[in-house]
């Protein structure tokens, strides 16, 4: 079985990303960021305007959803590197260029809505927020996966993985505007799964084995493009014992509803290097589902000792 080249795959993929393009303009709704924020509760800062300074008190959210919007729109403030990369990866030519701007210009209202919001209800502190993004920022983000499927692999995952983590915090936010804005936000992240998601259906379609030792390779290596963030760890820590995201929502959420989708253990002609792959994404999996139960059990027993210590 022959192995396609990156100007190969992309040509090979063009008429896919037009066809999904398309159906991308058919099925996304016009929204305006404007819309969802409660400008009535907004008021003046210090500084310039001489007004108050953010407090703790002012916040009114639940700590473990405040790290988890904080984290979430620090992710997104890197826009700009991830339009670098994608543009990189797949040009700014035909369909795919189109589809790259489309796909930048959606997610440019991401940032802004989320940061406006928290904002003008004085959810976090300003100052803080404002230094992480340019430390974060001034960071950037850079690819970890080189050539067309292993980056289509890669943002299958993430879309939806920001798609949960967003709904969730939502919920989590216990105040309905919040849960309204981020539901309005994941619905566009699911699009954008949509479409690298049946992209890489056509990539299996084409080049099976290639693309197999794609997605095993990004599912047994996949990080969230914010772990740069400062105190990541800490942070993803809070989000995860909170239910947000964690290793068991991944799993049983992220990675095996796509893997289904694209029926990637019914495969019937995949080469050696691609059973081999495959055979590697099972044994991957087994163990992850260990680790992910033996998780929750920790979370769930010491849920227990501090109701009993209450």
């Amino acid at each position: 079985m022959r192995e396609f080249s990156q100007t190969e795959l992309l040509l090979e993929l063009e008429p896919v990303v037009a066809g999904e393009l398309d159906r991308h303009h058919k099925v996304a709704k016009e929204w305006f960021p404007h819309e969802y924020v409660p400008w009535s509760q907004g008021r003046d800062y210090d500084g310039v305007f001489d007004g108050e300074a953010w407090v703790e008190t002012d916040s009114k959210l639940p700590e473990e959803a405040r790290v988890s919007l904080i984290v979430n729109l620090l992710t997104e403030d890197n826009l700009p590197s991830y339009h670098h990369e994608i543009a990189t990866a797949f040009g700014r030519d035909a369909a795919w260029g189109t589809w790259v701007h489309r796909w930048t210009a959606e997610e440019g209202r991401h940032g802004t809505a989320i940061r406006d919001y928290l904002t003008v209800t004085r959810a976090v502190d300003p100052v803080a927020l404002e230094r992480a993004r340019m430390l974060h920022m001034g960071e950037g983000f850079t690819n970890s996966y080189e050539g067309v499927l292993h980056s289509l692999a890669y943002v299958s995952f993430q879309e939806l993985a920001t798609r949960i983590s967003h709904r969730n915090t939502g919920r989590a936010s216990q105040d309905p505007n919040c849960e309204r804005l981020l539901a309005r936000i994941a619905a566009d992240e699911n699009l954008h799964m949509l479409f690298y998601r049946n992209l890489l259906n056509a990539a299996f379609q084409l080049a099976p084995g290639q693309t197999m030792r794609a997605v095993t390779d990004v599912v047994t290596t996949f990080q969230m493009p914010g772990t740069g963030i400062e105190g990541f760890t800490r942070k993803a820590m809070t989000i995860a014992n909170a239910g947000i995201y964690d290793l068991r929502l991944h799993l049983d959420d992220v990675l095996m509803p796509v893997l289904r989708q694209w029926a990637v253990f019914d495969m019937k002609d995949l080469d050696a290097d691609g059973e081999k792959a495959r055979e590697e994404l099972s044994d991957f999996l087994a163990r992850l589902e260990v680790s992910a139960s033996r998780f929750v059990e920790r979370r769930e027993a010491r849920r227990a000792r501090q109701a009993a210590g209450a």
